[in-house]
């Protein structure tokens, strides 16, 4: 072991890298630990496909909407209302 104004050195000479190795290793775990981050949440996202605002709805979702607000308007009665919506879910 080498000693340097009396403080034992432990084999290091001071010509290593210095503060750059200690920025490099923080930069390369904040790498990792993004990675590790980023595939959890993607396959988080991939367990839920009927979710969210990319998911795949029923064709009649739309329809159905459009024919509650109608009703919520008073543009359509009650009878209208249910017969229409039979149809959207059940069509023949």
């Amino acid at each position: 072991m080498s000693t340097r104004d009396g403080i034992m050195m432990y084999g290091w000479d001071g010509n290593g890298w210095g503060v750059g190795a200690w920025v490099a290793m923080v930069l390369m775990m904040l790498v990792f630990w993004g990675g590790v981050v980023t595939v959890v949440v993607l396959l988080l996202r991939r367990t839920h496909p009927h979710e969210g605002p990319g998911a795949v709805r029923p064709p009649h979702y739309d329809a159905e909407r459009i024919l509650h607000e109608r009703f919520a308007r008073g543009e359509i009665d009650e009878t209208e209302y249910t017969a229409r919506r039979s149809a959207l879910r059940h069509p023949e």
